[in-house]
């Protein structure tokens, strides 16, 4: 049976990033870096395997990024709420210390990566999160059998796909990079879900030529 071939790729820097600010549904636009860290993927995408459809969490640091590559590539471009970051409730908008000093025991449940823990004010707990996301994700691949798509996403939702492609359980310990504007590349066939290809290439956001080609 066909597969979908996937890129899965993180929103450019932001200033909240910078900060280490939690974002969750907050709408934070990207920086000068983000912005740079867009021109540069979209150029590399561009020479690249023709993108049938682009995919992209509505909130604009994912938004612009994912425009960046559909202006280069000519591929159409899709707003999917369903996409955005996990909520984190009252916690969006601080940094983990300013957490940790007003709640404590919070803080410490989302450190160990308590499952069914949801942050306060309306926060989304890890197995909520998570099968919004892979539901989502699975979703668009099973309308794009044989087809190559784009997901323009957060650090949060590539953290579940990865563990989804690799089989690794939500409170194991993360050893991969989550980069902004890195290139991941998954697979997805109805009868084995997700499998990794490649992870986290940068390579594109070390190469200064690609800043000429953008001008």
């Amino acid at each position: 049976m066909e597969s979908t071939r996937i890129l899965a790729i993180r929103h450019g820097e932001t200033a909240w990033n910078v900060d280490t600010r939690i974002q969750g549904h907050l709408d934070i636009p990207l920086n000068d870096a983000g912005r740079l860290q867009a021109r540069r993927l979209a150029q590399a995408l561009a020479g690249r395997d023709a993108i049938d459809a682009i995919y992209s969490s509505d909130l604009s640091r994912a938004l612009q990024t994912a425009q960046a590559v559909a202006d280069a590539t000519g591929a159409p471009l899709v707003a999917t709420p369903a996409l955005r970051e996990r909520c984190f409730g009252v916690f969006e908008g601080r940094t983990f210390a300013e957490i940790r000093a007003a709640w404590p025991e919070e803080a410490e449940r989302w450190r160990v990566r308590d499952p069914g823990w949801a942050p306060p004010g309306g926060g989304e707990s890890l197995l909520q999160f998570q099968e919004r996301i892979t539901q989502t994700a699975c979703g668009l691949a099973a309308e794009n059998i044989g087809k190559h798509i784009a997901l323009f996403v957060h650090g949060g939702v590539l953290d579940v796909l990865y563990r989804a492609a690799t089989g690794l359980g939500l409170q194991d310990a993360r050893t991969w990079q989550l980069g902004n504007a890195a290139i991941n590349r998954l697979l997805w066939a109805p009868e084995g879900a997700f499998s990794l290809v490649g992870w986290a290439d940068t390579t594109h956001l070390e190469d200064a030529s690609l800043d000429e080609r953008a001008a």
